[in-house]
């Protein structure tokens, strides 16, 4: 079985809409289209090369699937070359154009779809596609989730967890890793279980060792 690893850019108040551009997403009049832009910088682009590499798959929504499809069929950089020649699976319920080479429309039944997926690839790399990142967020279809956290604070905007998350238990993979313009890069793996609770009022304080 392989891994669903999903790939986000997101500020600090964990809005994800429109990291890459004005007319990436403009649902609800969103006016910060492109934040990211600013903030790139070589370390950060270093960390999201290295998070593609050995990617043999990817698993996009509808928008993200459009947005791709019309922009890397004619880019040949490293990105480009990777994308157009593997295999790429849309989660829509309406029929997109799949003449981008290599497309594939996943049935109905999402859960069972994405999970024949995962059974056929070694890595499976979801994009942006924030609709799709919630219900795999719901039924606990992933295996990694990467966060690149941006400084800034939008205060409007669709959030990465936009009502997709159910009460789940997280591992960090590895250290958090930033970059000179202080966006962090977060790598957590899915866990076990559900979040425990405890009560801070106990008589030590919560200080005993």
């Amino acid at each position: 079985m392989g891994s669903i690893e999903i790939e986000l850019f997101t500020t600090l108040d964990l809005v994800g809409q429109a990291p890459g551009g004005p007319d990436e997403d403009p649902e609800n009049g969103f006016p910060f289209g492109g934040w990211q832009a600013p903030l790139l910088d070589d370390v950060a682009g270093a960390q999201v090369a290295a998070a593609y590499e050995g990617t043999d798959a990817l698993l996009l929504g509808r928008r993200t699937y459009d947005i791709f499809a019309a922009y890397w069929p004619r880019q040949d950089d490293e990105f480009g070359t990777l994308f157009n020649r593997i295999p790429k699976y849309v989660a829509s319920r309406g029929t997109p154009d799949l003449s981008w080479a290599g497309s594939t429309l996943l049935g109905r039944d999402l859960a069972a779809a994405v999970r024949e997926v995962r059974d056929r690839h070694e890595h499976v790399k979801v994009v942006g596609s924030l609709d799709l990142v919630q219900s795999l967020l719901r039924d606990k279809l992933f295996d990694r989730l990467d966060l690149w956290v941006h400084p800034i604070v939008l205060g409007v905007g669709k959030s990465v967890f936009d009502g997709g998350a159910v009460p789940t238990n997280l591992t960090l993979l590895e250290p958090p890793a930033a970059s000179p313009a202080g966006t962090v890069m977060l790598r957590y793996g899915l866990a076990d279980g559900t979040p425990a609770t405890g009560d801070m009022t106990a008589t030590d304080g919560g200080t005993a060792g």
